[in-house]
């Protein structure tokens, strides 16, 4: 049952307080000075004081927001807003007071009233608003003496003293409604310990928890370090599971951008939270100021991709965001989340249209005339492309001829083209059409001189056709979990993290680069599986068997970032490689080429696609297969990718 605590005093009754004790305050500051009850000129003097200084203070008070505070949740913030408030009205008031005083023979005013008012007001206006404080407090206290709030309170350890952590401290003390009450903090900074926050004591680190949590009897532990690592939740997930208590997490950097701390944001951790990577610093004043005002177009709008860039986008401002996509329900669905948050400075318009017909594209360009576009319409499931190679090609490779010709057509500024790192060193069709659609972008670049750039980035965790949504599917239905080969490991990224650096990349591209996102360490996927059944509550092999099936057609064990011959280094950005001279890769026949491929497409000549896609992409070559042998144990770090290891000896 909810807490109901009678409201604190409100607000109307403070300007009423303020009212009568600001006066009030002006006279003792009379008495003080004088050292005796003021009379005549002193009697004027005070009248003057209190009649300017009062409204002054009110006004002040009343502009700076004071009245507009909820003071049962008074904190330092409130006390500096009063003190400043008070301040300022003074430096109005008493050169003021001073004038009018000056001009009435009979008034006096001596020079150290207003200092001594200054502190009288301080009193008068801190003391009530504290007071009221302390009131709500005090009846918290007597409801839980009386049993009111439910005496089976989950105890609860938090792990991180931080601004996350102290700010759930306090929710959970002033709405014990939500049954959990903090029985101390746990945080990894020594110089932390046995220090008290809202009278909660951080009481260890995380690997006191298995002790701390049988002293104090503890249930949960919340995990309150929005910034920690992968490695790090990884760990303390470890240790609660070995101890038997529940784990919630506060969400990433990533989700919180546009919320605050609070319990109602408290989830049970996920995949994602144990391959987080050290918090990305993105320029975004960068990124809004380039889309701030402009017509930007996203293709492929409704998929997983697309909408979080649509979302993304929309808090830049743009003058017109266009949402153009195939699948109907998937536009309809974003364009509805979308409707509900766009300002009066952006225009939403949507699209359904498919980017295969060429006069379709260059009709919808010349109508919207968009500014900047970025690409993220694609099919990218390798087993299916496989099975359908004309798909891809007409997918892949001629929506993104038919998209780059118009945007030369209405002169769009910037071309961003999402890839993937399957098109590096291909052995899917899938790939190699990426590959060929990065040429495209490379010559666009040439022709025009414009900032058209490709980006690259692996598996994103959460989009469709993910394995973790897989896995999710596997687990729910009691097993097995399938992965293909033991020793295959993926580069991943969240959907977030993935935009966000799509984003900033489109502000670093001149024209003709690849942009490759640095995903940190490959992950292998029988690891993945392990620990999504484990966070399930459940065990490989006793609840949930793991089963190999070998790779399907298409696939490799080991994905790449970068093409031979490519000169890649790092941007001002951490998390960006560039690669300039990848336009250098573009072959002189290629819109012969693309020609040949295209005529093979639709007339589902298999042999002549496969032949050209080869001429394009030379190192596309078809996967044999691997034998399987017995996994290896967990790996607790992967050694770097050659790529990194040649970067850190440059």
């Amino acid at each position: 049952m909810k807490l109901e605590l009678s409201s604190p005093t409100r607000n109307r009754y403070f300007f009423l307080l303020d009212t009568i004790l600001l006066p009030i305050a002006a006279y003792l500051s009379f008495v003080v000075r004088l050292d005796e009850l003021p009379s005549g000129a002193a009697l004027m003097g005070w009248f003057i004081l209190a009649a300017l200084a009062t409204p002054i203070h009110l006004f002040v008070f009343r502009q700076l927001g004071v009245y507009a505070r909820y003071w049962r949740y008074a904190s330092l913030d409130e006390l500096l807003l009063l003190i400043s408030a008070v301040s300022l009205a003074m430096i109005i008031a008493a050169p003021t007071t001073f004038i009018v005083a000056g001009i009435i023979p009979m008034a006096l005013l001596p020079r150290s009233v207003p200092v001594i008012f200054f502190c009288f007001n301080l009193v008068m206006t801190i003391g009530p608003r504290l007071l009221s404080r302390l009131h709500w407090h005090h009846q918290l206290m007597q409801r839980k003496r009386k049993g009111e709030i439910n005496g089976k309170q989950q105890r609860v350890l938090i792990m991180g003293a931080g601004s996350a952590g102290t700010m759930i401290a306090r929710e959970l003390r002033d709405n014990p409604q939500l049954g959990m009450v903090a029985v101390g903090f746990l945080d990894d900074d020594p110089l932390k310990f046995g220090m008290c926050i809202y009278g909660i004591p951080v009481l260890g680190n995380r690997f006191d928890i298995p002790r701390l949590a049988r002293e104090y009897s503890a249930h949960l532990v919340i995990i309150a370090m929005p910034s920690a690592t992968g490695k790090e939740i990884r760990s303390i997930v470890e240790l609660c599971e070995r101890t038997g208590v529940k784990t919630k997490i506060m969400p990433g950097l990533y989700e919180m951008l546009d919320g605050k701390v609070s319990v109602n944001q408290l989830r049970n951790v996920q995949i994602e939270d144990l391959l987080r990577r050290k918090p990305v610093q993105t320029d975004i004043v960068a990124v809004h100021n380039l889309l701030r005002g402009k017509r930007v177009m996203v293709t492929g709008g409704g998929g997983s991709i697309g909408s979080e860039l649509c979302r993304q986008i929309l808090r830049a401002e743009p003058a017109e965001l266009i949402i153009l996509g195939h699948g109907e329900n998937s536009v309809f669905t974003i364009e509805q989340e979308l409707r509900r948050q766009v300002t009066s400075a952006t225009r939403l318009t949507t699209i359904i249209a498919d980017i295969r017909f060429a006069e379709r594209v260059m009709h919808i360009f010349e109508q919207y005339q968009p500014e900047i576009v970025f690409h993220a319409a694609a099919h990218k499931h390798v087993p299916l492309m496989e099975l359908h190679p004309s798909e891809a090609v007409t997918n892949n490779v001629l929506g993104t001829r038919n998209l780059l010709s118009a945007a030369m057509q209405v002169n769009v500024s910037h071309f961003v083209m999402i890839s993937s790192d399957k098109a590096v060193n291909p052995t899917s069709v899938m790939g190699a059409t990426k590959r060929v659609a990065e040429l495209l972008v490379h010559e666009a670049a040439r022709l025009t001189g414009r900032a058209y750039v490709a980006v690259r980035f692996g598996n994103v965790l959460g989009s469709r056709g993910s394995v973790v949504l897989t896995f999710k599917q596997q687990i729910a239905a009691g097993g097995p979990v399938t992965v293909t080969h033991p020793e295959m490991r993926r580069f991943f990224m969240t959907i977030p993290e993935a935009v966000q650096l799509t984003l900033q990349a489109s502000v670093l591209g001149k024209g003709g680069e690849v942009f490759v996102l640095d995903m940190g360490e490959p992950i292998r996927i029988v690891d993945l599986a392990r620990d999504m059944i484990e966070l399930s509550g459940l065990q490989v092999g006793r609840d949930i068997d793991i089963v190999f099936t070998g790779l399907r057609p298409g696939e490799k064990l080991y994905e790449e970032l970068f093409i031979e011959g490519e000169e890649y280094q790092r941007t001002e950005h951490a998390k960006i490689f560039i690669a300039r001279n990848a336009s250098q890769f573009v072959p002189r026949a290629l819109a012969d080429q693309i020609r040949i491929l295209e005529m093979a497409a639709f007339h589902e000549d298999t042999a002549l696609l496969l032949r050209t896609l080869h001429r394009l992409v030379p190192t596309f070559k078809q996967p044999m297969p691997l034998p399987m042998t017995e996994p290896k144990p967990r790996e607790q770090a992967v050694g770097e990718p050659l790529w990194k290891r040649q970067m850190a000896s440059d």
